[in-house]
């Protein structure tokens, strides 16, 4: 049996892309808290709100509350300090919404003696460089990812969730302390789904990613623990 070291790969961050909390905590029950984060959606939230959280976090998990917070500074203000009041171990907001947006939310949380990371989302997996041509923005892709990451790095922000790809030229821009989320890790014969920025989990590990986030590849199969497992050693 191969022996698995946590410590060669990014830190693995599980999606809770479940419609039903019994759904959900099959899969939390046979989860390590010690070595795996929880993804917390807007389906899930909306769902089971901070109640679901509460019980997570007697159960051990840091969770990450992916809610993509965009919208005008105040709201975003707000809202930001409402998550934070959860206990929560990292937080997203949308870098599109602009410096006054972001740095509201990072003054959201000059109140919290153990704040949660505060992550900007660059670009959806699910965007093409059609999809940005669509909304009237004329650079590449890998431009907009870039700038967005600037942007947020410039408010004092944690990191960034980004392509996989792209995480090569932020960490070199910023650091190591300007944390990389990436998404979309799929194994070769698996569905792509509707992400189309995809890496596969030992490009992840090559990589300087900090987290990455399996939520679709595991929750979708019939036996999720052996998926999980399967791709922790394709990074061995």
């Amino acid at each position: 049996m191969l022996k698995i070291n946590y410590s060669n790969i990014p830190k693995i961050i599980i999606a809770l892309d479940f419609c039903n909390k019994k759904k959900a905590m099959k899969l939390v029950d046979l989860l390590n808290p010690s070595l795996f984060y929880l993804k917390i959606g807007k389906e899930m939230f909306t769902i089971l709100g901070k109640k679901f959280i509460n019980e997570l976090h007697q159960l051990g998990f840091n969770i990450f509350l992916d809610l993509k917070f965009h919208d005008i500074p105040n709201t975003v203000f707000n809202a930001t300090k409402a998550a934070a009041d959860l206990g929560i171990w990292m937080l997203s907001i949308h870098a599109s919404g602009g410096k006054k947006m972001l740095m509201s939310a990072k003054k959201a949380l000059e109140s919290f003696k153990e704040a949660p990371l505060l992550i900007a989302v660059t670009a959806l997996t699910s965007f093409k460089q059609e999809d940005l041509k669509d909304i009237g923005i004329q650079m590449s892709l890998q431009n907009y990812i870039l700038i967005l990451s600037k942007l947020s790095y410039d408010c004092g922000l944690d990191g960034v969730v980004c392509p996989g790809k792209e995480a090569k030229k932020i960490k070199l821009l910023y650091g190591d302390k300007y944390k990389i989320v990436s998404p979309g890790i799929r194994c070769i014969h698996d569905s792509a789904f509707d992400q189309n920025q995809i890496i596969t989990p030992k490009q992840a590990k090559n990589f300087p990613i900090d987290y990455i986030v399996i939520g679709r590849s595991i929750t979708s199969s019939k036996n999720p623990i052996k998926k999980l497992n399967l791709i922790i050693q394709s990074m061995q």
